[in-house]
């Protein structure tokens, strides 16, 4: 026998005793949404715990990820490929329930969450992923795309200035298939939150254009139930569910405290909390009859059994469309993808053009939207400078299918939208602003590398060389913060043919982001043979050679690969075999074979300089701490870019004289 309380209570329980299990975690946060998440999880939700990636399901994010047991309660019970045994592993080595939610640990979990408000915005990606897909691929009669994507936030979310950034964004671009659950318990690590947070929650989300419904009890499954449905019933607002909820609801001494919120209750408050609950079961026991009632396996086959036979139908009413659908969310190519894009290459290096990076990306894209309709691009309100925008781009406001988003001046919102985009499916997204902003969306760029997210970063105005906007705009220090992001390729290129060559490599990289560094200012195209064309994928290659044995080895990228070259052949004719190493992608050469870096960078040459106009000391890994490294030391100034290039020492005889001292000890 089992109470109906009991089916919400087994969710607490398992968090309580996991987390003290531990003996770390927060049980707070999954003994108060406990009610709301039986709600919905056992009448609302669509999904199939058989198979957690059908294409088709509902998503469901826990923004407060560091709730993470409720998350992990709901899918053990539920019927997914996590056991009571991985339930007691909580917070273990390499166990699938890690302390905060996991994309590539836990089946089930959607996107990793933990760093407050950015699960928030994923989940705005995945509306928005929703919407756009569905525009696209559904005919009447067949919504083969046809989901809701729910959340759930706690008041440290919405604290955060993320949460304000992709709010007003949902609203405005009216996605109704996103409904947030609100968990207002009144409580965070410090205390009462009223000492700190006092917005009018309900007046603000209203002047962003979203439904609200207040004043819902958070323990009543009748009324979390009737607002879920009130919810549903508007299509052209997201809604807002506040739900007044106890923290460590159950818990007698602990609970409407921030004792609960991110420690183990203790044992004896777990005994009292045991019998306040009338929970009569041991430490990770589960009756029978309420494994029964939670288990939604034989619902989830029927919901997914149900759209294979609308898709089936759908396949034969239109066939063209249902190809594209399987290519898209199979992560497949089209068949004339090596073909186009190798003649666009070869004929770029046949065509040399003398063009800033960032012009030759914005070619690139004319190219590539063309041939790659799930491209969804987008600027934090920079598309006419970042140039991420083409004639084939289509505002998803102006047209619903379309494949561009004008994220306004949300660094962190769209960096983090545009993750939520990528892990929803059947797009790669690319994102772009200045170099120097990425410092407002870091954590997300580092979100996209932990969940080896594919996704474009667009870095434009890429060093000092942007010039007179000075160095609160001048990028110093970013690019070796990005380049030691696990998981993360970066490519900074030095022409047209590099740009389109790190593109594509962008695009047929499986997993994980890239990150293209863009100039401002024009870049002259160096000539190079076939084999030198091949070998730019491979992240570093030789691209000047004065003569078979090597004195010293000149390693540049970017706009800063033109005076090196020239001060190399300088260097040259004094007598000297110079080589010129381009490297526009240290992380992708770090992958090459011994046998190749070698080659490329022979270890028993010991003279080797680097020049790059950003911080210095990333370049000692590749010349040796007995290296010269011509480089930055300091920010920026206010100039004319070619003036602060002079200023900073990135000229030829600058170059050229320092290596004249260097090679003589």
């Amino acid at each position: 026998m089992y109470l109906k309380k009991d089916l919400s209570n087994v969710i607490r329980m398992l968090s309580v005793d996991a987390v003290q299990s531990a003996k770390s975690g927060h049980p707070g946060m999954p003994m108060g949404m406990a009610d709301i998440a039986e709600v919905l999880w056992r009448n609302f939700l669509k999904h199939n715990p058989k198979n957690p990636k059908w294409d088709n399901r509902d998503r469901f994010v826990l923004s407060n990820g560091h709730g993470s047991m409720l998350l992990y309660s709901l899918l053990h019970l539920t019927g997914y490929n996590l056991s009571i045994e991985e339930i007691k592993n909580f917070r273990k080595l390499n166990s699938k329930t890690p302390g905060h939610p996991e994309i590539n640990e836990t089946p089930g979990v959607e996107t990793t969450t933990g760093p407050l408000g950015q699960g928030l915005a994923n989940a705005v990606g995945m509306a928005i992923a929703e919407k756009t897909l569905s525009a696209y691929f559904n005919k009447p009669d067949y919504d083969i795309i046809n989901h809701y994507t729910w959340v759930f936030v706690g008041d440290g979310c919405l604290m955060e200035g993320i949460s304000h950034e992709v709010c007003s964004l949902a609203g405005t671009l009216k996605l109704g298939k996103l409904i947030v659950f609100y968990d207002n318990n009144g409580i965070s690590i410090d205390g009462k939150i009223s000492n700190w947070f006092t917005d009018d929650t309900v007046m603000r989300f209203k002047s962003y254009n979203w439904h609200v419904i207040k004043d819902v009890d958070g323990h009543n499954s009748e009324s979390i139930e009737k607002s879920i449905k009130a919810a549903i019933s508007v299509k052209n607002k997201p809604s807002i569910i506040i739900c007044n909820t106890i923290i460590g609801f159950g818990s007698p001494n602990k609970s409407g405290t921030s004792e609960s919120h991110g420690a183990p209750l203790g044992e004896s408050e777990i005994i009292l909390t045991r019998n306040n609950l009338q929970w009569k079961y041991s430490p990770f026991e589960i009756p029978k009859k309420i494994y029964e009632k939670w288990n939604f396996i034989q619902q989830g086959e029927k919901l997914e059994k149900l759209w294979n036979k609308k898709f089936s139908l759908y396949k034969l009413k239109y066939p063209k469309l249902a190809k594209e659908y399987l290519r898209r969310f199979q992560e497949n190519l089209p068949e004339e993808w090596n073909k186009k894009v190798d003649k666009y290459i070869l004929n770029l290096q046949n065509n040399p053009k003398n063009i800033a990076s960032r012009n030759a990306s914005q070619n690139v894209l004319e190219k590539f939207v063309k041939i790659l309709p799930e491209l969804i691009g987008g600027s934090a309100d920079l598309s006419p400078s970042n140039l991420s925008i083409c004639s084939s781009s289509r505002s998803i406001v102006e047209y619903p299918s379309g494949n561009y988003i004008h994220y306004g001046v949300r660094e962190f919102g769209m960096t983090a939208i545009a993750n939520g985009i990528a892990n929803h499916g059947g797009f790669i997204p690319y994102t772009s602003t200045f170099l120097i902003f990425v410092e407002y969306a870091r954590n997300a760029v580092r979100m996209a590398a932990l969940m080896n997210t594919k996704h474009i970063f667009i870095y434009t105005h890429d060093s000092i060389g942007l010039g007179e906007d000075g160095p609160t705009h001048q990028p110093v220090e970013q690019l070796i913060s990005l380049r030691t992001t696990p998981n993360l390729d970066v490519w900074r290129p030095c022409d047209q043919v590099e740009t389109a060559i790190a593109w594509k490599y962008a695009i047929e990289k499986k997993k994980g982001p890239t990150a293209l560094i863009l100039s401002r200012q024009n870049l002259s195209q160096c000539y190079r043979t076939k084999i030198q064309l091949n070998q730019i994928s491979y992240g570093a290659y030789i691209l000047y050679d004065s003569n078979k044995s090597i004195d010293v080895i000149f390693i540049s990228t970017g706009s800063e690969i033109e005076i090196t070259l020239l001060a190399a052949k300088k260097i040259a004719s004094f007598g000297y075999s110079v080589r010129v190493v381009s490297m526009p992608s240290n992380n992708v050469f770090d992958r090459q074979d011994q046998v190749y870096k070698e080659s490329v960078l022979p270890s028993h040459v010991t003279k080797k300089i680097a020049v790059e106009a950003s911080i210095k000391d990333f370049w000692y890994k590749y010349v040796g701490i007995n290296g010269l490294i011509i480089g930055m030391e300091t920010f920026g100034k206010s100039a004319p870019g070619n003036i602060l290039f002079k200023n900073f020492g990135f000229t030829v005889d600058n170059i050229v004289n320092k290596t004249k001292i260097f090679l003589k000890y």
